[in-house]
């Protein structure tokens, strides 16, 4: 991630706005069930993130499959389990996986690859979440502008 990035999603991270309905419906529309669920439970600044970094893939990916947009809408969903404030997450960025939280923090994406596989979530979206398979590129791109 570049610094420029990181600035983004911390000013970012300060608003508690929602996404708007429309916005929220069209997420719902990629996810099974157990998926909006797990979604519905992230933070309000990763959903909205969620929802810009999928919109950015399907530019980058336009035949996306529904198990490819599931995962750029659920990247970030480990990061329930460290469950860090804006502050708590800017310190375990700066300072790397010191504590157990910080930890959690940073292995977010295997954390939400175990999520999604106890819900039943396709094997592509698990692998995509994890960095893997033939839409990785693109979900990195979308995910560090």
């Amino acid at each position: 991630m570049n610094g420029a990035h990181l600035a983004r999603r911390f000013f970012g991270s300060l608003s508690r706005r929602r996404p708007d309905a429309a916005a929220v419906a069209w997420a719902h529309g990629f996810l099974i069930p157990a998926e909006a669920a797990l979604w519905d439970r992230m933070a309000v600044q990763d959903r909205r993130h969620s929802i810009e970094v999928a919109r950015r893939f399907v530019r980058l990916r336009p035949d996306a499959d529904r198990a490819e947009m599931a995962a750029a809408l659920l990247h970030d969903v480990g990061k329930l389990d460290a469950a860090l404030g804006t502050l708590g997450r800017v310190a375990a960025t700066l300072f790397g996986p010191r504590t157990e939280r910080w930890r959690t923090y940073h292995d977010h994406e295997a954390r939400g690859a175990a999520m999604l596989a106890a819900i039943g979530s396709d094997v592509t979206t698990i692998g995509l979440v994890r960095r893997r398979g033939a839409a990785a590129a693109a979900l990195a791109e979308a995910d560090d502008v």
